[in-house]
């Protein structure tokens, strides 16, 4: 059984208003998923949804600036992975070339986006009453979903024991109200939604990646591996990416040096001068989600379907994550392997979620 949530936020509310557990449904999955999808239930699929959308919001974009960029040259590579359903099959792709940014954007970077615009993240928003009937008013607080290590070993079944919808969390308050990123300016900024970084990249005289743009710069020119780094989990004996060692998600031995997310540029780079490729945050990408888009992508330059379809939730809008985050583990989830897809509701951002931006050639 695939644990699917269907408009999570609403069951965080509730539960707030309750002061209960939250709930889940189940669905069957087909025999061919439970087999080859068992280890890869994402975080992606427990993040709380944020029903409130406020859309369509403009700033006046900065001048384009590819400093702390990297040129990415463009060519011709094998994209996806055989190993999961929705990642098959495996297909050539050509893509142009175009500016990535060399690490995911900051909480220093992001902050002076804020200054300068005085926006306000999907996160700090007050909740719409319309869209939580039944909920008091004065529960419909402002938050996000923030990871909290279980007490002991639990099933893995019910993302929610291991995610709290934490009234008051957002960048700004990674952890809630009492936290904040003074000392973390170089972390990735979290509790992004994809409204959140589109907005940024919008600023940035940039955008987000393409979810074949993402992977080729990936590869870093080396083709098809285990791991985007090469087919060993720790070359060297030596930890090259920030995931999760341990018992998930009770007991994180953090042989990584790391709990949590890392300052970006903490592990090696890859041959394109690229970091964090592989694990310490997801990063969304510009394409709109179908499990089954690479039987029908386009061969040069995929932009994504034209359409959002997620059979655990029909009726949410999701957008493409790539990288797995420093919660994927090979016990739990392995989506931060090469040629593996996340997928995120649209307005959804938890602490383990972030981004980049990329520019095309002026």
């Amino acid at each position: 059984m695939k644990l699917f949530l269907t408009d999570i936020s609403k069951v965080c509310v509730i539960a707030l208003a309750a002061i209960t557990s939250f709930s889940c449904g189940s669905e069957k999955q087909t025999a061919e998923q439970k087999t080859a999808d068992s280890l890869a239930q994402c975080i992606a699929d427990g993040m709380p949804s944020r029903a409130s959308a406020i859309r369509n919001v403009s700033y006046a974009a900065a001048k384009g600036d590819t400093a702390n960029m990297t040129w990415i040259g463009g060519g011709k590579f094998l994209m996806g992975a055989d190993e999961f359903p929705d990642s098959r099959p495996m297909h050539e792709v050509t893509v142009d070339g175009f500016y990535m940014d060399k690490h995911e954007v900051t909480n220093a970077e992001f902050a002076a986006f804020v200054k300068a615009t005085n926006y306000k993240t999907i996160a700090e928003r007050p909740l719409n009453p319309a869209d939580y009937p039944g909920v008091p008013a004065d529960k419909l607080v402002p938050g996000s979903a923030v990871f909290t290590p279980t007490p002991t070993q639990v099933s893995l079944d019910n993302p929610l024991q291991w995610w709290n919808y934490v009234p008051g969390a957002s960048w700004a308050h990674p952890e809630g109200p009492s936290s904040s990123i003074k000392g973390r300016e170089n972390y990735p900024v979290t509790h992004v939604s994809y409204e959140d970084a589109a907005a940024y990249a919008s600023w940035a005289g940039k955008r987000l990646p393409t979810e074949a743009e993402w992977e080729f710069a990936a590869q870093g020119g080396k083709g098809n591996h285990t791991y985007y780094w090469g087919d060993e989990l720790k070359p060297g004996n030596k930890w090259v990416a920030n995931i999760y060692q341990g018992s998930f998600p009770d007991k994180n031995t953090k042989e990584d040096g790391y709990i949590a997310a890392a300052p970006v540029g903490t592990f090696p780079a890859n041959p394109y001068g690229l970091y964090d490729m592989d694990g310490n945050v997801w990063e969304w990408c510009s394409d709109l989600y179908r499990p089954d888009y690479y039987q029908k992508s386009e061969k040069n330059n995929p932009q994504g379907p034209a359409d959002s379809y997620d059979p655990d939730e029909p009726g949410a809008v999701k957008r493409v994550q790539r990288g797995g985050s420093f919660l994927c583990s090979d016990d739990y989830c392995i989506r931060y392997k090469a040629g593996s897809r996340g997928k995120g509701e649209v307005t959804s951002g938890s602490n383990n979620l972030g981004f980049r931006c990329v520019m095309s050639k002026k």
